[in-house]
């Protein structure tokens, strides 16, 4: 079985946040990293080498294919900064009250923080982490 490529890392949070080329992107992250570990109780760590997670809980699918991921998550990515946060049943709640947004199947991209509620961020991170922990 393939080992998981996103994998809780010593790499720096900081160091990946100044990485980031873009002054308004590095500072929408660093603004998020705050509210993030605020909201989750969890400090920034980082997840395989582009992804900052707080928390992290193990899964194991019927397949057998098992590993940990963050319970909250975000990343800069070069059209957007992507979240990864289990709404479950308060997605669709959440994401109507979030702001302007796109999602993907599991994923909620912003192209900017200034576009999006941060109390209604600060909720999502709180849910995530109560509907996974």
């Amino acid at each position: 079985m393939a080992s998981n490529k996103t994998t809780e890392t010593n790499a720096s949070v900081p160091a990946y946040v100044a990485a980031i080329a873009d002054e308004a992107r590095r500072t929408d992250i660093a603004a998020l990293i705050k509210l993030m570990q605020k909201a989750s109780g969890f400090p920034p760590k980082m997840w395989g080498p582009g992804i900052v997670g707080f928390g992290s809980y193990h899964y194991k699918y019927d397949s057998g294919h098992e590993g940990d991921a963050p319970l909250a998550g975000l990343a800069s990515r070069s059209t957007a900064i992507v979240l990864y946060l289990n709404l479950g049943e308060k997605r669709d709640v959440l994401l109507e009250k979030l702001g302007k947004h796109k999602t993907g199947k599991g994923c909620i991209y912003l192209k900017k923080l200034a576009d999006a509620d941060e109390k209604v961020l600060e909720e999502m991170v709180k849910v995530s982490i109560s509907a996974t922990y």
